[in-house]
């Protein structure tokens, strides 16, 4: 495994502790999940996801400047946190690796498995949660609201849900969240995503029926392994409420035994 040693993100920080979050120990696993949050979001997020995926050792991933990682800067380079993570990653490869990314996730999930395949390590699957198979929006209908405007940020949180109302007019609450969720949309925004297929990996996108916020992205074209669209109950944030355990154990088990 090569670092990239020009990048201070990864050099200072290439440990699997500091990137990647057990949540939960799993003797013997027969596949190991990497799970991205959302934009805002953080490792917790998937706090009790490793009790209820039986077989499975999840790990999620841990974004700078939030959380345990609050005292370092805010991330600016999707692609550099997808190489990152990547690197951490790599000593799980004992047992067969999956992504799961939740809305600004998904893109990172995919960024990490190009970064994964580029040194040899081939993920058995990438759930794109919160994402469809679909042709990228315009620069316009994607547009978020000013990353400057502190009640809009609030608003479009709580829109897209996932987000308490009472937390969400906490003054502290925002002066907190607000730095690394306005940071979150600007990397996401000045992200520049590829057409040509990225990885060779299947990919499961799990959108909710009344998602009007789905992450848009031509899946299709972007894996040489196949899209399997799966739609949900729910909006945006369908996984808060039924998260998609039983979808993702069923999917793994025959590709942990082939792995």
């Amino acid at each position: 495994m090569t670092t990239d040693l020009t990048s201070p993100l990864r050099r200072t920080n290439a440990g699997t502790d500091v990137w990647l979050h057990r949540t939960a120990p799993v003797d013997d696993p027969v596949a190991r999940l990497i799970c991205f949050p959302h934009a805002g979001g953080s490792a917790s997020f998937f706090r009790d996801w490793g009790r209820r995926i039986p077989g499975v050792e999840v790990h999620a991933v841990r974004y700078p400047g939030r959380a345990e990682r609050l005292h370092e800067p805010v991330p600016t380079d999707l692609r550099e946190i997808a190489r990152a993570v990547a690197d951490a990653a790599a000593s799980l490869a004992d047992r067969p690796l999956a992504l799961f990314g939740h809305s600004m996730g998904a893109p990172l999930a995919l960024e990490t498995a190009a970064a994964l395949e580029a040194r040899g390590i081939f993920p058995v699957h990438l759930f794109a949660s919160g994402s469809r198979d679909a042709a990228y929006p315009s620069a316009e209908d994607r547009a978020d609201p000013d990353e400057d405007d502190d009640p809009a940020v609030i608003e479009r949180l709580l829109t897209l849900g996932g987000t308490d109302p009472e937390l969400a007019a906490d003054p502290e609450f925002q002066e907190l969240v607000l730095p690394y969720v306005r940071a979150d949309a600007a990397m996401f925004h000045a992200y520049t995503p590829g057409s040509a297929p990225s990885v060779r990996c299947p990919v499961t996108t799990l959108t909710g029926d009344a998602d009007a916020d789905a992450d848009c992205r031509p899946w299709s074209r972007l894996t040489t392994g196949g899209v399997r669209e799966q739609a949900v109950p729910g909006d945006h944030f369908y996984l808060v409420a039924a998260p998609p355990h039983a979808l993702i154990r069923d999917t793994l088990a025959p590709a942990a035994s082939a792995g």
